[in-house]
């Protein structure tokens, strides 16, 4: 039975603000830190979280995807749901500590990490706590408003803390503390409210090979996505210098806000497409298919525009004038994000609900390979700006490659009218952001000025043109509007 007291909007909604809310935290503070820390700083901060996040991924193993694929069956049913749940922690809990030993081997064997040993230590405590945290439990079961308040805490103290001891160059370490305080500091809550839903324990004795035959598919996988993720700025630090990796974090930074952001409305449909194809609801699956997809083209593609327009101003207000190289690199990064969503789209919401690992497993090592291959042309090259090069084009591949791997499932979406019609709208609104972003920067010289008209005139223009063509979308949000100044 599925609990239709969560609905998918509601939950897209309370994502959304939770995803709004952990970018405020960025957006608060970067503008702080890169004022405050060297570039030479904030590329050691970022060298040092991008190897942990290798690490991490090994903790993880691919726990969480197929938790939540194979859990979504079995949440109407509380002794099924902790035996499923057990099982799966008593996994995570070995590959935690066997990533913590890999980690130890590194550090110990590793020339150019010895003058990282302290940044790369303190961001190591995320292993541990995010397989305490079993975020997988809380999206199976669509606890997203559990999850935003308790974000919400956490970041406020965070703030704070940050204001209070990060005060001078030279103190990027407690920088380093307080992400990870932001970031996991609340799993312990996690695990501690975890039993509310079911009994999460360590278990020795379970058919093992149920679960790791298919989570390490899916770990497979996720090492080849976060190579061509993380391998930008960790071969960034090793071709050449912090201070590239430091310019290079700002863009990342950046398409990595935007892009969480427009991703938030796809993270909280999967279980309930999971649970659509596990229980093979097909009516249901492809109406919310459809509508998903429609509504990631509506954000996404205005978004992209509107960035890359504003790409200067938004470098200045979040950075500052040193980095204001960075913002090539940005526009570069951009053109990525339409590619991400929708390879996401494929892989997370098709082939992994349809069972279609390998499938996955393939373009992830393909687009991978490519990566890295290109990294080291380019990367010598064309510095930062190659970088993102191989970013764009490995997400392209991706997302082609996933797509044509869901093809029997996803064409039909594609190629229903609705969806047509809808992309021939948007696309033309996107024009019209353009124009008037292009236009505003002409006449309009002040910085702040310019990004407050150019967002309020873009969103109206872009509103407009929609209306003028029907587009449903628009036309269900206004009459909401409507409806609600009625009331």
């Amino acid at each position: 039975m599925i609990d239709k007291s969560k609905s998918i909007k509601a939950n897209a909604i309370i994502n959304s603000v939770r995803t709004i809310l952990n970018l405020v935290f960025p957006l608060i503070t970067f503008p702080y830190i890169s004022r405050v820390l060297t570039v030479d700083e904030i590329g050691k901060y970022n060298f040092s979280n991008s190897i942990v996040s290798y690490f991490l991924l090994i903790a993880a193993l691919g726990i969480d995807k197929y938790a939540i694929r194979e859990g979504a069956k079995f949440r109407d049913d509380k002794n099924k749901m902790g035996d499923f749940a057990s099982e799966v922690f008593s996994v995570n809990m070995v590959a935690t500590v066997v990533s913590y030993a890999l980690l130890f081997v590194y550090l110990f064997f590793s020339h150019k990490a010895h003058s990282y040993t302290a940044c790369i230590l303190i961001f190591s405590l995320q292993i541990f706590f995010t397989t305490l945290g079993t975020e997988w439990l809380y999206s199976i079961y669509e606890e997203y408003t559990y999850i935003t308040v308790r974000s919400i805490a956490f970041k406020i103290i965070s703030i704070a803390l940050l204001f209070s001891f990060v005060r001078k160059p030279g103190d990027y370490l407690n920088y380093a503390a307080i992400t990870v305080f932001a970031t996991v500091g609340s799993n312990v809550l996690n695990f501690i409210n975890a039993r509310k839903i079911c009994s999460v324990r360590i278990k020795f004795h379970f058919d093992l090979k149920k679960i790791l035959v298919p989570v390490l598919v899916i770990f497979a996988s996720n090492v080849a996505i976060q190579i061509y993720v993380n391998s930008d700025t960790t071969m960034l630090g090793y071709l050449k210098d912090d201070y590239t990796v430091g310019i290079y974090s700002v863009s990342t930074k950046i398409y990595t806000m935007v892009k969480t952001v427009l991703a938030a409305a796809l993270t909280v449909a999967i279980p309930r497409l999971s649970m659509y194809a596990g229980k093979k609801m097909e009516k249901e699956y492809d109406a919310l298919m459809l509508k998903l997809t429609n509504s990631l083209f509506f954000l996404t593609i205005p978004a992209m525009v509107g960035l890359i327009a504003l790409s200067r101003e938004v470098v200045l207000i979040i950075a500052g004038e040193k980095y204001i190289s960075s913002q090539n690199s940005l526009v570069i990064l951009t053109i990525a994000i339409i590619f991400s969503i929708f390879s996401s789209l494929f892989n997370q919401c098709v082939l992994l609900p349809y069972h279609r690992e390998m499938k996955s497993l393939l373009s992830s090592v393909i687009s991978a390979a490519e990566n890295i291959g290109l990294n080291f042309i380019l990367i010598p090259l064309l510095a930062e700006n190659g970088a993102a090069i191989t970013t764009v084009l490995a997400e392209l591949t991706m997302a082609v490659m996933n797509y044509w791997n869901s093809r029997d499932i996803t064409k039909k979406i594609f190629a229903n009218k609705t969806t047509i019609k809808n992309l021939v709208s948007i696309g033309l609104g996107s024009a019209g952001i353009a124009v008037t972003c292009y236009f505003i920067d002409i006449y309009i010289p002040n910085m702040f000025i310019k990004v407050i008209v150019s967002v309020v005139l873009s969103a109206i223009a872009y509103a407009v043109i929609l209306l003028l063509f029907k587009n449903p979308f628009m036309k269900e949000a206004m009459l909401k509007v409507k409806n609600r100044v009625q009331r």
